[in-house]
């Protein structure tokens, strides 16, 4: 359905209304919609399920993984902790200010926008709405219109959960995201393409609306040659065909020191077979492309680097299903290394000199997510400090975005600001300074007239 501005000004109005009532500022509050929310996406679980097998083929296994626990364990997390993100911070007062007493107090933005993808629809909408609520927030979610069975639960979900003037689910398309990014949001969170998030930037940047961005990017792997090959080639194949590839922080594609660089491709064959079998068409444990427009894009990179398949490169229009696919580059210039993959296909290139490697990485578009495996603890801290990216790993991929402790963002192109865990709470919240002054004594050295008081003001502030 599409949405005028009229419908949209409705929608706001109330929400307006309802935060201005300050019922969502209190802690018993806040807890109880957090609780509402577990137990709604409890109940949906097999609904959710299945919409996301119906979407992107998604198995329950990943689904549960990577969607519903996710969501379910950041709101346990968020139910153990919020009293004390909640609590002022108390700071100290300089001896000049003094009497005085002097606090930080986290307080909600007002009415939050939170627009999600389509790779991890229930995750990339819920778990921002986690840190919304936890923050005391209205909200307003859009979920994206191209994985449209689990946008419709997650309508139905959030309907029969929240009234409608505490959080609300809007769908639509291009036009109805552009109708809400001219609405006063206090607040917008969006999940998406690099290309979308220039286009949020900008409408947010006509109000001075706060926002934070979680975009893309090639995230790069590095594989030296005191890697465990093996463990190494899982560690990627798992990484890059979970979700069939369609994973902001998958690794888009791998430099293998050219020592072990048959070694590893030879490892990476054995373990997508191992993996999803001879034929991967067949197996439930792999996935689709999310719709024909992507699944062109990709096909269209293989047909282009047909000539570098060296395992997989089958496709089929009809099933939206493209074979888990490695690609031998010999250098850069290939249509795969252009842009962000985002699906099944990886392209390995070699490297002869890990700084160089670094190096050439370094002058690319800063990426989400960077992966190193070495058993080189010098090597490894090289690459921490030499190379910028959002947040990485050390011998495995993607895992750092399940650890709630981790704050989660992009850096530069990839993204702005970070959520997950008491990061989510920060994002959303606003710090207010606040100094309380005891009227019982009055330092009135600094009013005018400021005659012969300098070196007395100097012995304080210096």
């Amino acid at each position: 359905m599409g949405m005028t501005g009229n419908e949209l000004e409705i929608i706001m109005n109330k929400q307006k209304a309802y935060y201005v009532s300050g019922v969502t500022r209190s802690l018993a509050f806040r807890i109880m919609m957090l609780q509402k929310l577990y137990d709604a996406i409890e109940h949906y679980e097999k609904e959710i399920t299945d919409a996301l097998h119906k979407d992107l083929r998604k198995p329950p296994l990943e689904t549960y993984v990577t969607e519903i626990g996710f969501v379910l364990s950041s709101i346990t997390h968020t139910l153990k902790h919020l009293d004390e993100w909640m609590a002022p911070e108390k700071v100290k007062t300089p001896l000049h200010l003094q009497p005085a007493t002097s606090m930080i107090i986290k307080q909600p933005y007002g009415i939050a926008l939170v627009i999600g993808p389509f790779n991890y629809p229930l995750q990339l909408l819920l778990d921002p709405l986690v840190g919304a609520i936890a923050a005391g927030n209205c909200a307003v979610l859009k979920p994206s219109e191209d994985a449209p069975h689990i946008a419709s639960v997650v309508e139905k979900l959030i309907d029969r959960t929240f009234p409608s003037d505490y959080v609300t689910v809007v769908q639509g398309g291009k036009e109805v995201t552009t109708t809400l990014l001219a609405a006063p949001f206090d607040y917008v969170f969006f999940t998406g393409s690099a290309a979308v998030g220039k286009v949020v930037m900008k409408a947010c940047a006509e109000r001075l609306t706060p926002l934070t961005l979680e975009l893309g990017g090639k995230s790069p792997v590095i594989v030296d040659s005191t890697a465990d090959i093996r463990k190494t080639a899982e560690k990627i194949v798992w990484g890059k065909f979970l979700n069939t590839g369609q994973t902001c922080i998958a690794p888009d594609y791998v430099l293998a020191d050219v020592s072990i660089y048959d070694q590893l491709l030879d490892e990476m064959k054995k373990a997508i077979q191992r993996f999803y079998g001879k034929d991967a068409q067949k197996s439930p444990d792999y996935g689709r492309i999310i719709n024909n427009r992507h699944y062109q894009r990709l096909a269209n990179i293989l047909e282009q680097d047909q000539l570098y398949i060296v395992d997989g490169g089958r496709v089929d229009a009809e099933d939206l299903y493209i074979e888990p696919t490695l690609l031998a580059l010999p250098d850069w210039n290939q249509a795969s290394m252009q842009e962000e993959i985002f699906g099944p296909i990886l392209p390995i290139l070699p490297y002869e000199s890990l700084g160089l490697a670094i190096q050439q990485i370094s002058a690319l578009p800063k990426s989400l997510a960077a992966y190193f495996f070495t058993e080189n603890e010098k090597a490894a801290d090289h690459f921490i400090e030499a190379l910028p990216f959002g947040g990485g790993c050390i011998n495995d991929t993607i895992s750092h975005a399940g650890n709630i402790h981790l704050p989660f963002g992009g850096i530069g192109p990839s993204g702005m600001n970070q959520y997950h865990g008491k990061a989510s709470f920060e994002t959303f919240s606003h710090s207010k300074s606040i100094l309380k002054k005891s009227t019982a004594v009055t330092m009135s050295v600094s009013y005018p007239p400021y005659k012969g008081k300098l070196s007395f003001v100097k012995r304080f502030i210096r």
